[in-house]
């Protein structure tokens, strides 16, 4: 195992897979969920098959020889880091609204069930 470099983030807990994009580990984010998936990634030197898996200060992350050790530092926010915390909690919302709009229109149109029963054709054994 190499020497494990320092990687500082600013918000703890923080997901595997979004660690080792910001870290630049890996491509995007989907390639860190394939890393991850196919067994690929190890914490704390146990393999794990977790995206969202909590990484906190101390923990050290390898990946294709490449070791990370994580610490804590919350002035030291990288812009790709904000976006990306920026569009995960956007997203959060929108999924939240759009659940309560369908809530709310589920309940105002109330359906009275059909009297008429649908005969069923007699199957053959």
């Amino acid at each position: 195992m190499s020497e494990p470099s320092t990687f500082d983030i600013c918000v703890e807990p923080i997901e595997l897979y979004k660690l080792l994009k910001i870290s630049n580990m890996v491509g995007g984010g989907g390639e860190a969920k394939t890393m991850i998936s196919d067994g690929n990634v190890s914490v704390n030197n146990k393999v794990t098959v977790q995206k969202r898996k909590k990484i906190r200060r101390g923990d050290i992350i390898e990946l294709n020889g490449k070791t990370i050790k994580v610490a804590y530092n919350p002035s030291k926010k990288s812009a790709e880091f904000i976006n990306t915390v920026v569009s995960a909690s956007k997203n959060a919302k929108k999924k939240k609204r759009a659940k309560s709009k369908a809530l709310a229109a589920s309940s105002e149109t109330v359906t009275e069930p059909s009297k008429e029963r649908s005969k069923r054709k007699p199957t053959a054994l």
